[in-house]
């Protein structure tokens, strides 16, 4: 193949890549904002919640230990990435079956299909990661995943809304038929997503000697890797953002009395506002590295849980979401977008696997411990669950101060900036000169190519 030809081939995938993204975004949207009520519906309490959100992720992660033996048996990153998606697709018909099951404890079958449902997809996101990385220059990141993001968010949005609002108005007549049509339909577009995934180009897997070294080989470099440090980094923040992040819907749901119109449209506010971020976000990320932005949005986070306990209000928790939604933009976009620039491609799916591990556990971890803590905390303004959030947030903040200084930029043509440049460049004030003026939120994928060429 020509480099012409290939540069074609990889075109055509990344204009697949966001084509593909949208029924995902949309069914990956109806699993992270409706599994939670459709656990509550089945009867879970607040503990077993805990366990529906941390037991599919503890075990998610350890599959992470065998990402690379997975894929090398499949045979390639993009017949393992067709072939998964096809079975989180069959998962799911069960998944909305569930509805109709008379049986006391439905939650744990849940759990169960959820796992299974949780194991495939972490280990998609590692090989999607890998493969897409290798489509991209590590100066065009950024801007394609920011663009990118925006596209299938503005999807998952939708979703979210129709989800909503099937919820709502049968709320009153008919909810297990509500719930097996939100999961059925997540399962058809997971098939959809499946087809248009199968097109896009197989690159092959870089392998070079040295590439290969195990987990605890991983771990014993901490003293000397910038990239494991960053990995103990983002899992603490991980950690500390679960103890209180599968309670808030339980907060809206069972505390607060909210219908589902007001609970979605709470999450709604914060998917909408990083649609904005995402491209913001990426544009800067280009310029001035991931590490930088990573940074100034951890010091952020913290504020999140503790703004949710001063109102009680729909509209004032709106606001709060909308100020989330930009600053976990900023965060979740650099998050792996560090990880592409911090490892070389042959190493890029083991540590991918390496990092969700970590990342999963420390997920795991405190889901549990805040589902115990939801129960057994001293009430904060009648609530325990806003005891929860105010420890969440004291404890993200010590992850920042503690963690945030260890790990260093990996990108040597990143740009120096004080974080209040980088803040007032951000909201539009004052743009940092190499963004041109040219303040486009929603770029085209033709004007991201010409300018990767």
């Amino acid at each position: 193949m020509t480099h012409s030809e290939e540069s074609a081939e990889i075109q055509k995938s990344l204009n697949l890549s966001w084509k593909e993204g949208i029924p995902a975004a949309v069914m990956l949207g109806i699993m992270d904002y409706y599994v939670i009520p459709y656990g509550l519906f089945l009867g879970a309490t607040v503990l077993e919640i805990g366990l529906l959100i941390a037991i599919p992720n503890l075990l998610a992660s350890i599959t992470q230990l065998f990402a690379v033996q997975v894929i090398q048996i499949s045979g390639s990153r993009l017949k393992f990435l067709t072939w998964g998606t096809a079975l989180q697709a069959v998962l799911l018909i069960p998944v909305s079956l569930l509805a109709f099951v008379s049986l006391e404890k439905r939650i744990f079958i849940l759990i169960a299909l959820v796992t299974a449902f949780k194991i495939i997809g972490n280990l998609i996101g590692t090989a999607w990661g890998s493969l897409m990385s290798d489509y991209l220059p590590e100066n065009k990141r950024g801007h394609y995943f920011g663009w990118r993001s925006q596209i299938v968010g503005i999807a998952g949005v939708t979703g979210v809304v129709l989800a909503g609002l099937l919820l709502f108005l049968l709320n009153q007549t008919n909810r297990a038929l509500a719930f097996f049509l939100l999961f059925s339909s997540a399962s058809i577009l997971r098939f959809s997503s499946s087809v248009l995934m199968s097109k896009m180009a197989d690159l092959p897997l870089h392998y070079q000697p040295g590439s290969d070294f195990t987990f605890m080989m991983f771990l014993r470099r901490f003293r000397e890797s910038n990239f494991v440090k960053y990995v103990l980094y983002v899992s603490s923040i991980t950690f500390a953002v679960h103890l209180a992040s599968p309670y808030f819907s339980v907060y809206m749901l069972k505390n607060l009395k909210f219908n589902y119109l007001f609970y979605m449209s709470v999450h709604l506010s914060a998917v909408i506002m990083g649609l904005i971020a995402f491209p913001i976000w990426g544009k800067h990320a280009d310029v001035v590295g991931n590490a930088k932005i990573l940074k100034i949005t951890s010091l952020l986070i913290p504020l999140i849980p503790i703004l949710w306990l001063f109102s009680k209000n729909p509209f004032y928790l709106m606001g709060v979401e909308m100020f989330s939604g930009f600053v976990w933009g900023g965060f979740n976009l650099c998050t792996a977008n560090y990880i592409y620039d911090a490892v070389s491609p042959a190493k890029r799916v083991r540590c991918l696997g390496y990092f969700n591990l970590i990342n999963g556990i420390a997920l795991c971890l405190g889901a549990s411990l805040g589902g115990f803590l939801a129960e057994h905390l001293a009430p904060l303004f009648g609530h325990r669950l806003l005891s929860l959030f105010l420890l969440s947030g004291f404890i993200r903040l010590a992850a920042h101060f503690f963690l945030s200084k260890k790990f260093k930029e990996v990108r040597t043509s990143a740009k120096h900036v004080t974080s209040a440049k980088l803040f007032f460049s951000v909201v539009g004030i004052r743009p940092i000169s190499e963004l041109n003026r040219e303040w486009n939120v929603f770029p085209s994928l033709k004007q991201i190519s010409q300018k990767s060429t």
